[in-house]
């Protein structure tokens, strides 16, 4: 198909593969998976550290800081950790 085809197919679309091999669509389904797994880990790191500074504020051993950290500081690092999609083959 040589990248051809309507537009209204390619608007619709999940995914365009622009070439004819076949083959990409294996190296779509690894992205996807190693997405995938990465969006947990970010999930469960981001609501473990936010829960533990839930409950250590709750006890009044943690400061302010430390609750800005678990808002901001894990947003950034998860960030970073999402990055590592770009480098999958």
């Amino acid at each position: 198909m040589w990248g051809l085809g309507s537009d209204a197919a390619i608007e619709a679309a999940d995914i365009v593969i622009m070439t004819d091999e076949p083959s990409k669509l294996v190296t779509a389904i690894k992205i996807a998976k190693r997405t995938r797994s990465i969006v947990w880990q970010n999930i469960f790191f981001a609501l473990g550290v936010k829960a533990v500074v839930l409950v250590l504020g709750a006890g009044g051993i943690a400061t302010i800081w430390e609750a800005v950290f678990a808002d901001v500081g894990v947003t950034v690092i998860a960030v970073i950790n999402a990055m590592r999609v770009m480098k999958t083959n």
